[in-house]
């Protein structure tokens, strides 16, 4: 009798439905796209302060962080989607916002409506880049940026407010020269960002692997050559980059190779404007 009862018992019950999983947020890369972030952050306040040197050092110290999340995601198997849309809004504030209003508080005032419009031909330009980015991420060419990536083009333009505030100039929106010279720097930044101009993007550059050891010679040797003077070695670096592209361009028009970092067509008619 008892063992009837438990049949019917158990017959009689219904199973729990199983509790949803919450989903997690990793804490690694994350943290690394949040000290990014409070990078251009810091710049936008010291600018506001007109501690310029200080906001060149935290739109550099972004970069770096940049640069760590994603790798730091891959080597820890914790990408994500919410990593990717969080790394987005963080470069959109730290190498567009940023650079456009340091800029335009440093010296494109001086210039009136021009000034201003330079700095939202930058900060639209770093927008249009990040969209264009995230749209064209499975089928461009993986060793190239499609037009000058934005940390890049934010290290052009306040690498030079850098140089520039540590040889001692001051009110640089009086200096017309440096302003007009600024508001050139601006815009080729802000323009050449939303260019079908190839950038070699280094992701062939693998950590995994194996080197040989001249190689962690050459990058002490280079770490010692940036300490030498930090602002002028650091835009030098960046002004070859920032303008290496349009030479990779004119090489390849001149071998008859694609110019096009799409490696892979798309059927998307709407999409068609965006990788040509």
């Amino acid at each position: 009798m008892s063992d009837q009862n438990n049949i019917d018992a158990e017959e009689g019950d219904t199973p729990e439905p199983p509790r949803p999983r919450r989903k997690g947020i990793y804490i690694l890369p994350n943290l690394f796209t949040l000290a990014a972030l409070f990078g251009g952050f810091y710049a936008v306040v010291m600018a506001m302060n007109g501690r310029f040197d200080q906001s060149a050092i935290g739109i550099f110290c972004a970069m770096v962080l940049d640069s760590l999340d994603g790798r730091v995601a891959r080597m820890t198997n914790t990408q994500s989607t919410f990593g990717e849309q969080m790394d987005s809004l963080s470069d959109m504030v730290s190498f567009g916002a940023a650079p456009a209003l340091i800029t335009y508080e440093w010296a494109l005032k001086g210039l009136g409506k021009l000034g201003w419009i330079a700095a939202f031909v930058y900060c639209a330009g770093a927008m249009l880049r990040l969209a264009r980015f995230n749209t064209n991420i499975a089928v461009v060419d993986k060793r190239f940026f499609q037009g000058l990536p934005s940390p890049a083009a934010a290290a052009l333009v306040v690498g030079f407010i850098w140089v520039v505030d540590d040889a001692g100039i001051k009110a640089v929106h009086a200096n017309l020269p440096l302003a007009w010279a600024t508001c050139a720097l601006t815009l080729y930044a802000g323009l050449t960002m939303v260019t079908n101009v190839p950038f070699y993007s280094f992701k062939d550059v693998s950590f995994k692997r194996t080197v040989p050891f001249i190689v962690i010679v050459a990058i002490a040797l280079g770490i010692a050559v940036i300490n030498i003077h930090p602002p002028i070695v650091l835009f030098a670096l960046f002004c070859i980059y920032g303008f290496s592209g349009y030479g990779v361009y004119v090489y390849k028009r001149v071998k008859g190779r694609p110019v096009s970092v799409i490696s892979t067509s798309t059927d998307e008619p709407d999409e068609k404007g965006l990788h040509h």
